[in-house]
């Protein structure tokens, strides 16, 4: 399938089964080592966080579920693809300081 792939997940029990770690040794899948408690290197999670932070901003904060829907749908369109690209590219420099 993917030879050059290795899989990464927080090791946080309530996501991590017994199952799920038996198939991912009977398929010899390369796990990453990851302590349950570690810092969050994963680029999607600062995407979200961005965007949090744009919502969180606002001069007049969502009260509503609509006004939610509403405020993430506008901070999605105003987060640029450029600072997507760099949350991505700075992974690996992320990795490294923490290892």
């Amino acid at each position: 399938m993917f030879t050059d792939a290795i899989f990464m997940d927080d090791n946080a029990r309530p996501a991590y089964s017994t199952i799920v770690r038996s198939y991912l040794e009977s398929e010899t899948i390369p796990q990453m080592a990851w302590a349950a408690r570690s810092p969050d290197l994963n680029p999607i999670e600062h995407v979200w966080d961005m965007l949090g932070r744009r919502i969180a901003g606002r001069s007049v904060p969502p009260s509503t579920l609509h006004e939610l829907q509403q405020a993430s749908l506008q901070g999605l369109v105003l987060l640029t693809q450029q600072a997507i690209n760099h949350t991505i590219a700075s992974t690996p420099r992320r990795c490294r300081a923490w290892i």
